[in-house]
């Protein structure tokens, strides 16, 4: 076990935040009962915050290692769940936030934030997936959960060519439904295709305000990663009894609408949270997420950077310069 790693560590100064890739020794490391050797991590929006001058204060002490994702091998556990050479992946619980993250040779992690690796899949998949997937695949079973089944109508994901958006798409179109993708990146079209998009909803078309309560019955569900505006225009055209798996606020966290949508036609906002989920339904989306993603199309929405690459790509990813999932090899 080597003493010494590399880890993109943030420090904070009167200038504001600075990223820098950095020799650590394994003394350094917080506390915790499992040291895993990182082989990937993962680009979130979130991320891009934190590295881009922690936008929204979500890291609060400093020096900080970023990265809210992480897959590995584990080198030593006091924990009698894991023993060393385990597979493990890392998602949520405030890692890479309140606790040092992803973005390292090496971490050392509560076991209760681990999940196995499920059987099927490498670690460097599990990256391509990371939060973002994992989330995507939570609002899958959310809407499945409360009734939602392929030949219903178009499923309506917004963001789509994000990375929430990106395998919600893949899974839903590989379980039979007809996905209609939203984006404000016309150039972003056949990928969406590809990806398995029968429509493209272009983003304008539900950004325009409304004062319209109730539109015509259009979506017999919905995956929002947007909010705002778009996200009001959405519950206005969801057809009677569909639901709308909410995860994020790309577009800002108001929400300007009414109740109508969800008194007349019983319209359910599902709120989706994946940092605090218990580990059962993790497991239970883990596990599902082997089943139903197609690994070619996981492969297609991958890119691949290192831990030097990551200031810039924050930026991108606040930009909106970011297609499908960006994964990160800590050892490149």
């Amino acid at each position: 076990m080597s003493d010494t790693f590399k880890a993109l560590l943030l420090t904070e100064s009167d200038d504001g935040v600075t990223a820098a890739v950095t020799d650590l020794k394994t003394d350094d490391l917080p506390e915790g009962n499992v040291t895993v050797a990182v082989e990937y991590s993962t680009l979130n929006y979130k991320d891009g915050m934190v590295v881009n001058g922690n936008i929204g204060r979500l890291a609060r002490k400093f020096p900080h290692v970023p990265g809210i994702d992480f897959a590995g091998t584990v080198e030593a556990s006091d924990d009698a769940r894991y023993k060393p050479g385990d597979k493990v992946v890392l998602t949520g619980w405030r890692v890479g936030e309140m606790f040092w993250g992803g973005y390292t040779q090496k971490a050392r992690v509560d076991a209760d934030w681990l999940v196995p690796l499920p059987a099927g899949l490498s670690p460097r998949h599990a990256m391509t997936v990371g939060t973002a997937g994992l989330t995507a695949m939570l609002c899958i079973q959310a809407l499945e959960d409360h009734g939602l089944k392929p030949g219903d109508g178009p499923v309506l994901v917004t963001g789509a060519a994000g990375g929430v958006g990106s395998v919600a798409v893949a899974i839903l179109a590989n379980l039979g439904y007809e996905v209609a993708g939203s984006t404000g990146r016309p150039e972003q079209a056949d990928y969406l295709k590809g990806l398995g998009a029968s429509q493209i909803v272009p983003r304008e078309a539900l950004a325009e305000p409304t004062k319209k309560p109730l539109e015509g019955e259009t979506w017999a569900g919905c995956v929002d990663t947007v909010a705002g505006a778009v996200l009001a225009r959405a519950m206005g055209q969801m057809k009677y009894g569909a639901s709308i798996a909410c995860c994020g606020l790309a577009a800002g966290p108001k929400l300007d609408t009414t109740v109508v949508p969800l008194l007349l036609r019983g319209v359910n906002l599902l709120g989706i949270d994946s940092v605090m989920q218990p580990y059962d339904n993790r497991l239970r989306a883990w596990n599902r997420i082997v089943d139903v993603l197609p690994m070619e199309k996981l492969d297609a929405m991958a890119e691949t950077c290192g831990l030097a690459d990551l200031p810039a790509k924050a930026k991108d990813i606040l930009a909106g310069q970011v297609r499908g999932r960006l994964v990160v090899d800590v050892n490149a």
